[in-house]
């Protein structure tokens, strides 16, 4: 004030103003001061006099540091908590919302000779509403902590972590403030870090430059970050021999390891400060240090280095934050102490895009793409500029597969959230190491001792870090779903699909005469893949087998481990996981033909492919390359459109070449338009008798029928012969004459191969079940068309 008053209001977040709480009459060096929840009573801890001042005014005897608890509400009493010459600190604590006592009041005194206290204060209720205190006398209290060399005060969850010291070993507690219970001692974790001649070093428990400047080169620069998903991370600056080097540490408590970080600073100047400033960024701990780098460490997966983000130059800017005199009170929250101002602070969308698009090295790629999925998973054009970006680079990735990660990466995103544990159990990345490396920066991984926990009936942040503390203890990373298993059982069942298949129509493997219980599971995994969305447009067993069998094996893998959930809850988890995952590929799809503007799905195949088709063809073989790798299914339609866009773009000798490989898959749906829509021309001739050359069985007896060709009739003909002498087998033939057609045949081999399918035929053998025009007259009819074609004569 203008006459040197002190004056201490609350600053209200919606109004944007001050509310005016006290005022001393007199110009006074405020060290801490708190209002309780009711804003009933204010608590003030102050310094009196300097030591220049007591002495100058011969005050040997006066205390140099006050605590005061005055009754604001209306203003009244003012009472002594403190006077000491060290100083003190103070702290109400709040309870949860919504209780229903207002007549007590706790709060915590943090005194510089390293103990912690709690007052408990009783107000009652007099004439006009007056709050005053109830004790005439002492106040109860009690002690919380003794020994403590760091303290910090976690505002929104009510607890106070505090390291104690003894010999050479660190310990790190934290004490949990309930609403209606007093308090209780509920971690203790061993710290590797050396704390000899440290002096008391206080977070969040009020800022003073003067002391923070006497005690910075003798404290210890520590925080302590907790998540929502029960990630807990002690971060720590360390001393470095070597001039221009940085070492920080960041202890993960909640994985049971710590990783220090050495980085040297190509440029430096003397007067710089070189102590880290840490942030909590919710999913990240950041590491800072203004003007040379920003490090963003993932909170529930640093265990891959290509999880961290490493930042220098203008990249690691962070707007307004330009010293390192930097707090993190709140998740997303800095505190500049040097300017006694605080800012939000979030990862900018734009400037991480422009950074996943100029990065050169793989190791940035990787971080990049992974945060920008994180954030950008609700915002449909950023995750199109991601899309658009991967399409560009897919052969400039090099250690990692751009498709794959984004895939796995959007899957657990957005299913995590939905289940607690659940991201225990899903995979996040494709990678099963990392062997990159971070230009200018060493890091160096130890296995640490796991927390001890001691808690009951506690929801929230502390059950959820037991558990991951549980998960941990049983080797968390086999826990992560693998396609491993999947891979070979597909294979395996897919043999026995085949061969269901060459017998005709796939519905025959329910035909009795095989084997039950394959036939029992076969049935289950297709229903299994029926329950799916969206439903296929188009007969794709081999996808349709692998979509079923995935439901399977992830429905039980989940229920090893997620057995309280339920069945039918674990049942959707599982169907939206794929459904998600088909929908993530046709995403991905749908972004790239909007890029290279092909708009119809439907193919005209007497003409060639464009620049821009062969461009999505290649795209689109990277990702079944993809899919083909992690052993997850497609989207259907997608092989037709596929292999239309190859049938347009390739020569024939590559397109063969493909199909051979497995590159490109015959569908029904593409090869019957294919055979329909193009003339009989010697070039398209080839192009169709090389497809129908390579059809599978069962899906050859269908299209053939829709190429009216000499050729395909012939091929036929040979096809069903060859299959009625395979399932004749060992039998004998009798010889009768079977009917015989209505213009007799004099070529004695044609009379004896025609009567003997005829008797195999009498006795119910059959290869072409639904084909009922395909017999022995067809195949008589074919021999004397193709003989005579020969011979270059012509047929009557």
């Amino acid at each position: 004030g203008n006459q040197r008053n002190t004056h201490i209001g609350l600053y209200d977040l919606q109004t944007k103003q001050n509310e005016h709480l006290y005022m001393f009459e007199k110009d006074l060096h405020i060290m801490s001061c708190s209002v309780n929840n009711e804003r009933t009573l204010l608590a003030v801890s102050f310094r009196q006099y300097t030591e220049e001042e007591r002495v100058s005014r011969l005050l040997q005897s006066v205390s140099k540091y006050l605590a005061l608890l005055v009754e604001i509400h209306p203003i009244n009493n003012v009472r002594v908590l403190k006077a000491v010459d060290s100083c003190v600190r103070v702290q109400f604590l709040y309870p949860a919302e919504g209780r229903n006592t207002s007549t007590e009041s706790r709060l915590l005194l943090v005194s510089e000779d390293k103990y912690i206290e709690q007052f408990d204060i009783h107000v009652v209720a007099e004439e006009e509403h007056k709050m005053v205190i109830e004790n005439s006398g002492q106040l109860p209290r009690a002690r919380v902590a003794d020994d403590l060399i760091w303290a910090q005060w976690d505002m929104m969850e009510q607890r106070l972590f505090y390291i104690v010291a003894k010999e050479s070993t660190s310990t790190l507690k934290c004490v949990q403030f309930y609403p209606d219970e007093n308090f209780n001692s509920i971690l203790e974790s061993h710290l590797d870090i050396s704390v000899n001649d440290t002096q008391l070093k206080l977070v969040n428990f009020g800022y003073d430059y003067c002391q923070d400047q006497d005690v910075a080169s003798k404290s210890l620069n520590i925080q302590v970050f907790t998540s929502k998903a029960g990630g807990l991370c002690v971060c720590c600056s360390l001393a470095s021999d070597i001039p221009d080097e940085i070492v920080y540490s960041i202890y993960f408590l909640h994985k049971g390891y710590n990783k220090t970080f050495k980085v040297s600073l190509e440029r430096t100047e003397s007067h710089q400060l070189k102590e880290v400033a840490f942030m909590n960024l919710d999913y990240y701990v950041a590491a800072y240090l203004p003007g040379q780098f920003l490090h963003l460490l993932n909170i529930q997966h640093p265990d891959l280095l290509c999880y961290s983000l490493f930042l220098t130059g203008e990249d690691a800017r962070i707007d307004k934050l330009k010293n390192c005199s930097i707090r993190s009170p709140l998740t997303s929250t800095v505190l500049d102490c040097h300017l006694g101002s605080m800012y939000a602070v979030s990862i900018s969308d734009s400037a991480l895009l422009q950074f996943l698009q100029n990065s050169k090295r793989d190791s940035e790629r990787l971080a990049a793409l992974h945060c920008a999925l994180l954030h950008f998973q609700h915002t449909e054009d950023l995750e199109m500029q991601v899309i658009w970006w991967i399409s560009e680079n897919l052969s400039t990735c090099h250690s990692f597969d751009p498709i794959q990660e984004f895939i796995v990466a959007s899957l657990y995103c957005r299913m995590c959230p939905e289940t607690h544990n659940l991201d225990k159990l899903l995979p996040y990345t494709s990678l099963l190491d990392w062997i990159g490396i971070i230009p200018g920066v060493t890091c160096a991984t130890d296995i640490i001792s796991l927390p001890v926990l001691e808690f009951q009936n506690s929801k929230g942040f502390w059950e959820k870090l037991n558990s991951n503390l549980e998960s941990v203890k049983y080797a968390e990373p086999h826990l992560h779903y693998h396609s491993n298993v999947l891979r070979r059982e597909w294979r395996n069942l897919s043999e026995e699909v085949n061969m269901l298949c060459s017998f005709g129509d796939f519905c025959l493997f329910k035909n009795q005469r095989e084997e039950r219980r394959t036939t029992a599971y076969l049935r289950n995994i297709f229903e299994n893949a029926k329950k799916l969305v969206p439903l296929f447009q188009e007969e794709d067993y081999q996808q349709q087998l692998l979509m079923g069998l995935m439901v399977a094996q992830l429905k039980d893998h989940l229920m090893r481990h997620l057995q309280y959930v339920g069945k039918k809850k674990i049942d959707q988890i599982v169907l939206d996981y794929v459904a998600n995952l088909l929908n993530v590929v046709h995403r991905i799809m749908k972004e790239v033909w909007r890029r290279y503007q092909l708009h119809s799905c439907v193919f005209c195949f007497d003409e060639r492919g464009s620049t821009e088709e062969f461009a999505v063809f290649h795209i689109m073989s990277r990702i079944l390359e993809a899919a083909n790798g992690m052993c997850m299914p497609l989207p259907p339609g997608f092989h037709t459109l596929h292999l239309g866009l190859g049938v347009r773009c390739l020569p024939l000798h590559t397109l063969l070449h493909y199909i051979d490989n497995g590159v490109l898959h015959l569908t029904e749906t593409c090869v019957r338009k294919l055979l329909k829509d193009l003339d009989d021309t010697e070039k398209n001739e080839k192009l169709k008798f090389s497809i129908v050359m390579r059809l599978p069985e069962a899906l050859g007896q269908k299209v053939r029928q829709f190429w009216n060709h000499p050729i395909n009739a012939n091929f036929i003909a040979r096809k069903y012969v060859k299959l009625l002498l395979e399932k004749l087998g060992n039998r004998q033939c009798s010889r009768p004459i079977p009917e015989r057609l209505s213009v007799p045949v004099e070529f004695l081999p044609l009379n004896y191969l025609t009567n003997m399918l005829a008797e195999i035929e009498n006795q119910g053998v059959h290869s072409y079940e639904k084909d009922d025009h395909v017999n022995v007259r067809f195949v008589e009819e074919m021999a004397l068309k193709h003989t005579v074609t020969l011979l270059g004569l012509k047929y009557s």
